[in-house]
């Protein structure tokens, strides 16, 4: 290989652990135009954590909209306990953005505290579904309208349930991999979409 594509990389100093060129494509360009597409009116962008305030801003920019933060903490690994959300959620179509979902429970805490908060209806959204664990079955189960994902993992037909909606990268990639054959600006991917990298 002399070169690598990947997406949403959990934190972006792994492009240093490569030798060779890595481009780190964002895959929010593709869940915001998903977002746009359903016309939802009173949306509300939400963070699940503060780590991920960066990402919800860009998407509350590309849909126009106000962010909201959930601020928690976490105890121990796979343990979050939700403190409370900081910005306006009541009577909001909130849709919560992070870049993956483990084993979901910060996800169905984060659904659950926005409900409570007064917020309309809840939407789901990562780039990355692990899906480990209890996953499944808790957002199977969990208050969410949607839980909305991209196909960087291929879900097994098991890890499939109702509320689940998923949006390829396809596209994607095979232009940035044009655009990389043709020695254009990787960024220039991105302008369809109206979205800043």
């Amino acid at each position: 290989a002399d070169r690598l594509i990947t997406f949403d990389l959990h934190a972006p100093q792994i492009q240093g652990f490569f030798n060779i060129p890595v481009d780190d494509m964002q895959a929010l360009p593709l869940i915001c135009n998903y977002f746009k597409n359903k016309n939802l009116d009173d949306i509300c962008v939400v963070s699940p954590d503060h780590g991920g305030a960066t990402r919800a801003r860009k998407m509350a920019v590309a849909l126009d909209c106000p962010v909201a933060i959930i601020d928690k903490r976490r105890p121990k690994p796979n343990v979050a306990e939700i403190m409370g959300v900081l910005g306006d959620v009541e009577g909001k179509n909130c849709v919560m953005i992070d870049d993956m979902i483990d084993t979901g429970g910060t996800i169905v805490a984060g659904i659950d505290m926005l409900l409570e908060k007064g917020a309309k209806n809840v939407f789901v959204a990562c780039t990355h579904p692990v899906f480990s664990g209890p996953a499944v079955e808790r957002l199977k189960n969990c208050s969410a309208k949607e839980v909305v994902v991209t196909d960087t993992i291929i879900l097994p037909k098991e890890k499939h349930f109702d509320k689940l909606k998923v949006v390829s990268v396809a596209s994607l990639l095979a232009k940035t991999i044009e655009s990389i054959e043709n020695n254009l600006p990787v960024s220039d991917v991105f302008q369809e979409f109206d979205f800043e990298k």
